[in-house]
Formats: C-alpha cells, structure tokens, sequence
C-alpha cells in the first residue's frame, strides 16, 4: 500500500485547515438574503415570505441585455412576482457575484401570463459555463395555468455565476424571476453510493464527484402528508404529496401525523446519514406512508417518470416517530425490485427521538422512463413488522457539454488571451518538465527518509485514489489514559497479536474498549491501524463493531470501540464457565451476525470482504446481539467485473477458504465459507481446530461435513442443546452448513441467502405451524411444521439479490479483534 507522508510543516498547516473548516461550519448556516430578483420590474415584492429586489435595486446582479424588453401582465394574478417579465429577443446573461465557495441552488420562475407578447410561445435555452440547463425550453403553462419553477443545484469554485437566455430561431426567452443563493455546506455530498439498473450483474457502484455535475430537481414528495408550500421550507422548497405516483394504493396508509418535535442533528449542516434542520422540514418527517396492516404486510410501492438510462440522485427520508427509542422499526427497501437495503437505527446517533436520517444513492434509470422504489416489512424477529418512506427526492444529474457555447462578451474579447496563454503556457510546461528532471533523484531520495521517519501518514493512497483518515474520531492520548487508569493491568479485559484491550469509561461516562498497540509495534501494524479507522469510519452497522475513536499521539496506535458486555462469541461455546447458550439464542446471533456481514458485501459501495470471519470475531452486546468484529485485514470486493480479488493468503486457519488458500484469489464466498465453520462451532461446541484430537477430527469443517454425509450430525451436537433442537430447523441449520463449505466458491450461496436461510430455520424452531410452507420447500416434513417465509410481493428473495460490482477502498492487512470484551475464557 501506497502511503503519502506530509512533512510537519504540511501536517501542522492541515490541522489549522481542518479546525477552522470545522469552526466556520459550527457557527451555523444563515439563510442569505442574496440573490432574490424580480425580473422585468423595477419594484421590490415578497413572495413566500421572501424579499425579491427590482431592476433599480442596488442589490441586482450584473445583466448584459441585448434587445430586451420588459412585458406586465395585463390582467390579475396571485402573487406580484408573476405580474413582470423579462424578455431577450437575443443572447442575454445575467452574472451573480459569489462571495462564497459551495454549492449554489438557482431557481428560475416561468409564468406565461397573458400579454401581447405571447409569453406561451416562447422556445429558448438556459446554460451556466460548460452545461445546459433548459434545451429547447417550452415554458407553457400547465392545464391548471400554474408557475413553472426550474430548480438546479451546481457547484460554484469561481467568483461568479452567468446564466444565459439564448432563444431559439424566430423565437424569444423570458424569466420572471430568479433565485441563486449558497447552502449548507453538506447539504450534498460530492460521493454517494451509486446503483446501476443497466450493468451486469446488477449492484452497485461508488459514484464520485457529484458536486462536479449539476442537479436538475424533477421530484420532491412529502410522503404520506399535505403539500408543504414554500413558506413552511427553510429553503423556500415545494413538496407535493405522493398520492399519483403509488402503484398498489390499497397496500398503504397515512400515518398519524406527529405532533411532537422533531429533533435534528444537533448541527445546522450534517453530511448524513443524520438530518440537520435543512435537510427537510418537520412537515415531511412528521408524516409518513406506511404499510396498511389489512392488505396481509405486503409492500408499498412508488413509480416515479424519470429520463431513460440517465443518472439520478435519490433522497429517501425516514423518521420513526412511533416508537420511544430511535428506529425500532426495521424494514427492507427496494430500488428497481432489484438493490436491497435493511433500514433500520444502524446509523443514527441521536440519543433523543424522533431522530430523522436519509439515504442518498445515483440511480440509472432504466428503459421503462420510471423509476420504482418500495418498502417491505421484515416479519421475521419483528414483533410489530412495518414499513415507512416520510419524504422523497428525485434530481437528475447533468452531464457537462463541449456543445454549450461561450457567451458573446467572452468569445469576443477572449480569443488574444487564448493565443498568449496557449504559447505561454507551452513554455512554462518546457520549464517545469526541465526542473523535475533535475530535481527528481533529490525527490526520490527525501521520499525514502519521509518514509522511515513518521509513524503515521495522513493520508492513505490505495486503488488509485486517497482517503483521508476521520480527523473527527480522534482522541486525546491523555483522555485514554485517564479512561483506562493510565493502562492499569488489572483494566486488562483481553489481548492479541496487537496488543492489550482495556476496558475504560470515557469522560462522557461511555464505556469503551481500549485496544493498544504493543510498544514498537510498527510495519504491517501500522497499515491494519490505518485500514480499521478508514473501514469502521466510512462504515455504521447494527451487526458492526462501533468505532468510537483512534489515538496516534507520541506513536502509539490504540483503537477505542464500542464495549460489548458478554464477550465473544466463542466464550459462550466451549472452554468456558459461562451459561450455555439455547439453540434459539444462537441461532439468533448467527442471524445478527450474518445480517453484518451481508452488509459488508452488499450494502457498502464497491463491497467488503472481511478476510478472518471466526467465532473470536463475532462479539455480544448485554443482550446477546451479535456485531461482527476486526476489519484490520479487510479488503475491498472485486473491480471491473472481475470475479474475484488476487491477494496474499491472510486469516485464521480451520476458517480458511480452501480455494482462497490453493489459488489466492478471495470473493465474497470466502466469507461464506469463514462463516459456515462458524455455525459448526455454534452447532457442536467445540474449536474449529483441535490438534489433540485424532487427525481424522482435527478440522472441524471436514468432520462435521463427514457427519452429515453419513447422516450422523446429531452425534456431534453440542450435549446441552441437543434436546431443545426442531428437527426440520436442525435439518435447514444443517444444509444452510452443507453450502457454506462447498469446495467450489461458485457452489456457495451468497450471505444474503445464508442470511434467508438461518432465518427460515429460526421460525422452524419457534413451530409458526399457522403458515403454510412454499410447496416445493422441505415438502418431505409433515405439515404440521410447515412454514411459509415472509412474500414481498414482487419484490425479489434474497437470492436474487444483485452482486456489488465496483471500488471504492484497497484496505490493509489483519488485526486481532478476539478481545473486545471483559469475558475471558
């Protein structure tokens, strides 16, 4: 791996930039009161609450009109700022300072009222450099003669912003108003998860640069509630209902609006998944669609018309204000019948409820011209099963255009520049080509002592791009010192190849697990260090370990996690004083941690495979939840549809992938295999290697496999739950194992099969008898047991899900996460 090292110079400058990025941020976001125009009048109205200045305004940007008039409207109208236009028989721009560096939201306001004009007949484009935002533009009035309002969002590096009215042939263009003023800084994210309905296989992407192209809002819906009007927006946004666009309406109901407050994150701005007050209004969150408990739990679906195979941003806003604790409510979201996502509390940090977050994915659309996004509720392990969407936001991203012209002033005055830039900067090229060829072994030789001489980079470079280690997360060496009683032995609560874990209580009261590195633990170390901070921080997970925060003061290496009150799984297995653990409660802790691990390889852009899946790295909270553990040797999933990951064999032995062993080539079936063994060692209670057995019953994959063959599984079964087992659950248990270790990766389920698969044996064994079973599944039991898994109506199994393809992060090598607890065995 790559690694940049900044000099102390560099370091200390990067600090000062983060700190008052971070300061200016928390201050707060004001509304500006810049730009707000009303066009083709020389008079200041209101509208929505908001002040729009006129053409003898102080305040009006710069304009270049060129045969422009202005046209009022002849009769009556709601609203002053619809009564005067400005229209351009020729290219016109208007040109708007930016005082700040952000993302922009510009909202241009059509109204064709009645006139001598004939404001209906006007056909025009709309650009800004390098994109079009309106191509052979009708701003016709509706059949109800209402505004057409255009809403773009656009980054802006520059010191201005032109727009440019270019009519079209015989034609002319007009506006009636206009809106350009700076948001939230986080308001959009430049990288989000991206899904493409087109590739194959299907899944999904990471999708950079966002804020790179310009959003076109097409969709904005208050799900389950009223219209939200302008006024009642922070942002001066419109939110209509989602009524029209519900294609099984019998299937969903509105939810009691909620009267309480809504609490957002505690920052203006938030990068989400945690709402700030800008993100949406209480209106939206406060209302809901949810699942109608009289159509049998099916699922709710919206159709939505959308630009063919074109790229699409996707908001979708939740907010459980039901329940007393955060996001009780779990359910299953669909993109295209195809991406499947748990929603659940997973991300949410807010100790006070309700607690509103989103999710943000680029969707191509497909051929269809429509775009389908579905809730379905998860019946298993849920007592209430539901499912809920409060708010949604469809923007299509604008691809930049070598076909938008330069606007006349420039192409006029800019032509000598381009010449004497041109010749100029050949020559500086020459320069600077001369300089590095001398400088250059200097360079190399510098580079080498950088490298051994700091014991933490900042920045870590892998598969072709940097990602920078979360500043946030980091915590003073003197505040671990004073949780963990200045490392005292006795705080010790476990150890392992990395070092020593302390259980500590931060300031805040929070319990945590300390785990520090051996002193002069450097090399691979240092790599397994960085590569845990930048998984666990990208990364939140009700089935994943919670990264609190990282210390590298005075080169130590010490992670702080979340602490796990009952240890690991495998001290609850063997080897132990420990209660036995039932049958139910492992196979629910097998669930929990297959839930994390289908996460990794299908809910995290460009997927994660975990590389040391073992019964040490599966940890239990005080109610025996299971969180999977230990990322330090994790590794991004396969790019460029390639099928698997070329890497050095790295894991635990007795839970390797055999085929990932002989042929170093890792997938996602080699986690699979990982977590077969897994569930033999929940089964039987006993190591997945132990050498003081005859060699025939060493390994504990090919024992168990043997027994099952033979038809002898029961004779290795853990004594103290071998009379609380169903037979038909023992029999899914088992063949869900059978899979697993298949010697050929291809003949493995994925883990979200593994995941549907554990769960049918789970309701097995609590008898549901009422539910009549899928005929062709176990038809040789009685059907007394039978049972039939949760229907999404036509929505896809688990099995059909679609494989991620894609890259985001080339991760490090291994960590020893055995001992996050305060259990020993």
């Amino acid at each position: 791996m790559a690694i940049l090292q900044l000099h102390t110079t560099q370091h200390t400058l990067f600090t000062v930039l983060v700190f008052l990025l971070q300061f200016s941020s928390s201050l707060g976001y004001k509304f500006p009161d810049k730009y707000f125009i009303n066009c083709g009048s020389s008079s200041d109205v209101t509208e929505s609450g908001k002040g729009y200045v006129g053409e003898s305004n102080p305040d009006y940007p710069a304009t270049h009109f060129t045969n422009s008039k202005t046209e009022s409207s002849e009769s009556s109208v709601s609203s002053p700022l619809y009564q005067t236009a400005r229209i351009f028989k020729n290219e016109s721009w208007y040109e708007f300072s930016t005082e700040t560096n952000g993302t922009y939201l510009l909202r241009l306001h059509f109204f064709a009222f009645s006139s001598s004009s004939n404001l209906s007949s006007a056909r025009f484009n709309v650009s800004i450099p390098r994109f079009w935002l309106l191509k052979n533009f009708d701003a016709s009035n509706g059949t109800n003669n209402s505004v057409l309002i255009k809403e773009f969002f656009m980054k802006s590096t520059a010191s201005s912003i032109r727009i440019t009215f270019r009519p079209l042939s015989s034609s002319f263009a007009f506006v009636n108003a206009i809106e350009l003023f700076v948001l939230p800084l986080l308001l959009i994210a430049n990288d989000v998860t991206g899904f493409n309905y087109n590739r194959r296989p299907l899944g999904l992407n990471y999708y950079s640069g966002l804020l790179t192209r310009v959003l076109e809002t097409r969709h904005r819906l208050n799900v389950g509630g009223q219209p939200v009007a302008r006024d009642h927006d922070n942002l001066l946004r419109n939110w209509i209902t989602d009524d029209r666009y519900l294609t099984n309406p019998a299937n969903a109901k509105n939810s009691t609006p909620y009267e309480g407050q809504i609490q957002y994150h505690v920052s203006d701005d938030s990068d989400g998944p945690n709402s700030g007050k800008f993100t949406a209004p209480s209106d939206v969150y406060g209302t809901a669609k949810e699942i109608n408990n009289n159509t049998n739990l099916s699922n709710i679906t919206w159709s939505l018309p959308v630009e063919k195979n074109t790229d699409h941003l996707l908001r979708l806003h939740f907010c459980d204000f039901w329940n007393q604790q955060a996001f009780l409510t779990i359910f299953n979201m669909f993109i295209y019948d195809s991406y499947f996502m748990q929603v659940n509390n997973d991300t949410i940090v807010s100790s006070q409820v309700p607690a509103p977050c989103y999710y943000d994915f680029v969707v191509t659309s497909d051929e269809s011209g429509f775009m389908n996004i579905s809730v379905a509720p998860i019946i298993a392990n849920v007592s209430k099963p539901n499912a809920f969407l409060n708010g949604l936001e469809i923007m299509k991203v604008i691809e930049s255009s070598d076909s938008v012209p330069m606007d006349l002033e420039q192409s006029n005055h800019n032509n000598l520049p381009l010449v004497l830039g041109s010749i100029l900067g050949g020559l500086v090229m020459i320069f600077v080509v001369m300089v590095l060829l001398f400088l250059w072994p200097v360079k190399i030789r510098r580079q080498k002592r950088v490298e051994n001489s700091n014991p933490l980079s900042i920045l870590v470079t892998a598969g072709g791009s940097s990602h920078a280690i979360n500043i946030r997360l980091k915590l003073p060496l003197l505040d671990l010192r004073l949780a963990t009683n200045n490392f005292d032995a006795n705080q010790i609560i476990g150890t392992g190849g990395f070092g020593s874990v302390y259980m500590g209580v931060l300031k805040n009261g929070l319990r945590v697990a300390v785990k520090r590195s051996e002193s002069g633990y450097s090399g691979q170390g240092l790599s397994e260090f960085q590569t845990e901070i930048i998984v666990l921080s990208k990364i939140r997970h009700k089935h994943l370990v919670s990264l609190i925060g990282y210390c590298d003061e005075r080169g130590e290496m010490i992670l702080v996690y979340e602490f796990m009150e009952k240890g690991t799984l495998r001290d609850h297995l063997y080897n132990t004083n420990l209660p036995s653990l039932s049958w139910k409660q492992r196979l629910e802790i097998c669930i929990g941690a297959a839930r994390g691990l289908h996460y990794l390889h299908k809910g995290v852009a460009g997927g994660i495979i975990h590389r040391d899946v073992k019964s040490t790295n599966i940890l239990l909270d005080e109610n025996y939840e299971a969180k999977v553990a230990d990322f330090g040797i994790s590794r991004t999933g396969p790019v460029n549809l390639e099928p698997y990951v070329s890497t050095d064999v790295k894991g635990t032995f007795g839970y390797l992938d055999p085929e990932y062993f002989r042929l170093q080539k890792l997938t996602e079936k080699s986690d699979v295999y990982s977590f077969g063994v897994v569930l033999l060692e929940v089964l039987c209670a006993r190591p997945a290697i132990d050498p003081s057995l005859p060699r025939e019953l060493v390994n504990l994959a090919e024992w168990g496999l043997f027994c099952k063959n033979k038809g002898i599984l029961d004779h290795i079964i853990d004594p103290s739950i071998k009379g609380q087992i169903d037979q038909n659950s023992l029999r899914k248990f088992s063949e869900t194992v059978e899979k697993c270790l298949q010697e050929d990766g291809s003949d493995r389920p994925t883990m979200g099969e593994v995941l549907w698969d554990l769960e049918y044996a789970l309701q097995l064994q609590r008898g549901a008898n009422a539910i009549q079973r899928e005929p062709h599944e176990d038809s040789s039991s009685s059907a007394s047991a039978s049972l039939q898994l949760p229907n999404v109506r036509c929505l896809p199994s688990l099995s059909t899900l679609s494989e991620v393809d894609g890259s985001s992060i080339v991760w490090g090598e291994e960590f020893d996460g055995a001992a996050i607890s305060n259990e020993k065995s």
